[in-house]
């Protein structure tokens, strides 16, 4: 049976997250009367897309804008100019009533769990407090489900922060920002404040999560080697813009721009280590731009 070209087909679906043109500045204070205070760029014309269910990274070296950009990308910021889209929805200029829809659409993970935990609250008020905002019931049995999902024991709901590690805090802050469902989790340097030994642990259990609930990751770390494991595709930030964007494995593998080339170069590895190569000898020939010894 021929088909009828009238039928209309459903175009392709909305990136879950999408950048257009950000730009931030922030004006210095006066320091005349008679002239304004000096403008600071922070971003400069900052563009991307991400794909529902896609693990994107952000990286570069602090001060590039990458804190900057995710609070523009969760609704804690404007952009100067620009756009930012959620399931197609701009929603750079909405008022604050009309964000609600996001507070439970994107959640944050933080770098230091300590600071972003309320240290006079049990843990399971902390995980439930998210549903609460919402105004969603928030069952013992949903927050004892969230502490399972990131190994933690049930009984930790009745614990206060402080007497946990900084990686069991970390997994604390995970299970509160899976609390209400969220379809976009946004990691910022989520285990960089972490010891070596339990970055792994708690790298594979946001990995394992991401996969399990089909989550859309945004992960930003100055840690390229962290994001190459994490993440599909990469964003490579540099002085508020975008230099490069690829597939982790092309990024890495194969660096365009001079900054993520050294930026590469600049990560260690046994072979450097073996051959006398220090962690200064690759800040050295990261701030001079040139190749390490």
């Amino acid at each position: 049976m021929a088909e009828r070209s009238d039928v209309r087909r459903p175009g392709p679906a909305p990136a879950a997250l999408s950048a257009r043109d950000v730009v931030r500045e922030y004006a210095r204070p006066r320091t005349s009367v008679l002239r304004p205070g000096p403008v600071v760029t922070a971003l400069r014309g900052v563009s991307f897309d991400v794909a529902p269910g896609e693990r994107f990274g952000i990286v570069g070296e602090s001060g590039c804008g990458k804190s900057t950009l995710l609070r523009i990308l969760a609704g804690l910021d404007r952009p100067t100019s620009g756009s930012v889209l959620v399931d197609g929805t701009n929603i750079s200029r909405l008022p604050e009533r009309r964000l609600r829809f996001l507070r439970q659409r994107l959640q944050l993970v933080f770098q230091d769990p300590m600071s972003s935990l309320d240290p006079r609250m049990r843990v399971r008020d902390i995980v439930a407090e998210p549903l609460m905002a919402q105004g969603i019931p928030a069952r013992r049995e949903r927050v004892a489900q969230l502490l399972e999902a990131v190994g933690l024991p049930a009984d930790a709901a009745d614990r206060y922060p402080h007497q946990f590690s900084g990686g069991q805090r970390q997994r604390i802050s995970i299970a509160r920002a899976l609390a209400p469902s969220p379809g976009i989790l946004v990691a910022d340097e989520p285990v960089s404040a972490l010891d070596v030994s339990v970055r792994a642990q708690v790298l594979n259990v946001v990995m394992d999560l991401v996969e399990e609930l089909s989550l859309t990751l945004v992960f930003v770390s100055h840690d390229l080697s962290v994001v190459r494991r994490v993440c599909d595709r990469v964003a490579v930030m540099h002085d508020g813009q975008v230099v490069e964007t690829g597939t982790t494995d092309d990024v890495y593998d194969n660096p365009r721009h001079p900054y993520t080339q050294r930026l590469v170069a600049a990560v260690p590895t046994l072979a450097k280590a073996l051959a006398g190569v220090s962690a200064a000898d690759l800040a050295g020939a990261m701030r001079s731009g040139k190749d390490e010894p």
